[in-house]
């Protein structure tokens, strides 16, 4: 970070657009949840929403816009681990080991053996 002048107002500047934009994509947030969305759809639009929110919040406020390649490296490294971690519920549901085997109802009125 540099003491000159100008780069201080250029920095309070992308600080207060950065922070603008959070209240929009908040109230961006507010409104979605209003419309009532199919849930995976709600999932996926809220991911996004979270996903820009907080890719401002660690490119400016975390300054890691600025920061070296091995960080970048560290968080895609997590990008890649969440995802992987993301998609193991899909292969559990997408075997067929442990479905319920559906059984014919037992007749409740069934006439005693003799």
């Amino acid at each position: 970070m540099h003491s000159d002048p100008a780069e201080i107002k250029k920095s309070i500047r992308t600080y207060g657009i950065v922070g603008g934009l959070l209240l929009v994509f908040t109230v961006i947030t507010v409104a979605v949840n209003q419309v009532h969305l199919a849930v995976p759809f709600a999932i996926t639009v809220a991911l996004i929403i979270a996903t820009m929110k907080g890719s401002m919040v660690a490119a400016i406020f975390m300054h890691l816009n600025h920061e070296k390649k091995w960080i970048y490296g560290a968080l895609i490294l997590t990008l890649a681990g969440f995802i992987i971690l993301m998609t193991v519920p899909f292969f559990t549901v997408a075997d067929a080991v442990g479905a319920p085997n559906h059984a014919p109802p037992a007749a409740e009125h069934a006439e005693p053996r003799h």
